[in-house]
């Protein structure tokens, strides 16, 4: 749970740090994205620890402050979408497993897409243990899509005991990018951390054409218990009637269920001369470290798959 409530995070005023983005996409991949992050008071070193994907896996990023980042080493290859969490004494992190490279490539270049959610474990972020699988393709709306399969962003909370794990499902395929994203938002519960999920028959979140920031589909979603109520943070895909983008939406809920939209986060927009985040502002997670508030995501300069390039960055805000 966050140590925090839902009035200090609907006043919280969020700017852009003036030295992002703080991680740079590095050689040929075109991305850098999804950042997952362990503040010091949660790892065994007591520095920042950030995980995010590349085009060759999921990496581990090292910082003193949360802000000057050093690149580590590859924790998992073929994943994309981390989620790293920390239970008890384990660490568990989740991810979305994709098939070998030659399969993705297919896949954006017009053939099948395929992606589980797979979880490995660890109790010193040093050694991890061998990846298994914690969802597959069940429910319809899973399955929805005509360029493959996905199961996608997973995002893990506990309450009371009870463990749920927020993820994205089905394809929606993005004229103007070229690629797809994901359609639906879902969840499914559990006694353990890291299997025995019972998937709910219903998504938790579907696209939405009358609305403003979803239209085309729903993205990610990660949520977080506050002392008063639930919130979520949502990055669906939308159109303006000319391209699409994505923005960062606060949303709010009683129940970690149903949610309803309180505002707009983070937008696309111009950083100065630069374009870093001028189309796409993407998954994001939110930290507390003392008195201020983080919130770190990936964004996106432009739509077309073969020009776009994404890198990492944060806003932060007084409490």
């Amino acid at each position: 749970m966050l140590d925090l409530t839902f009035e200090q995070l609907n006043n919280a005023k969020f700017e852009l740090y003036e030295g992002n983005p703080v991680i740079r996409r590095f050689g040929v991949s075109p991305m850098i994205a999804d950042p997952s992050v362990l503040t010091p008071d949660l790892t065994p070193d007591g520095k920042w620890r950030l995980y995010a994907h590349a085009l060759w896996g999921v990496y581990e990023y090292l910082s003193d402050d949360g802000i000057t980042f050093e690149r580590g080493r590859k924790i998992v290859p073929r994943a994309m979408r981390p989620d790293m969490k920390k239970v008890g004494d384990v660490y568990y992190l989740f991810y979305e497993r994709l098939q070998p490279l030659f399969g993705r490539a297919a896949g954006l270049l017009g053939g099948k897409w395929e992606s589980a959610i797979y979880v490995t474990e660890s109790k010193d972020l040093k050694n991890f243990s061998k990846p298994r699988p914690v969802l597959g393709y069940t429910m319809p709306c899973e399955k929805v899509g005509k360029k493959g399969h996905s199961l996608s962003n997973p995002f893990l909370i506990e309450e009371n005991g009870v463990f749920r794990l927020y993820y994205s499902a089905g394809l929606t395929y993005i004229p103007d990018c070229k690629f797809t994203e994901p359609t639906y938002i879902c969840c499914a519960e559990s006694n353990s951390p890291s299997d025995g999920y019972v998937k709910r028959e219903q998504p938790v979140i579907s696209p939405d054409p009358d609305s403003r920031f979803f239209n085309l589909c729903c993205g990610c979603l990660k949520v977080y218990r506050l002392s008063d109520c639930w919130v979520g943070l949502q990055n669906g895909l939308y159109t303006d009637g000319k391209d699409s983008k994505s923005a960062i939406q606060l949303l709010r809920s009683d129940d970690g269920i149903e949610f309803k939209f309180v505002k707009t986060l983070l937008e696309p927009q111009m950083c100065g001369a630069s374009d870093w985040m001028a189309q796409f502002v993407y998954a994001s997670h939110l930290v507390r470290t003392g008195d201020e508030l983080r919130l770190y995501f990936n964004a996106r300069n432009t739509a077309f798959i073969l020009s776009g390039r994404e890198h990492i960055g944060f806003a932060r805000a007084k409490i």
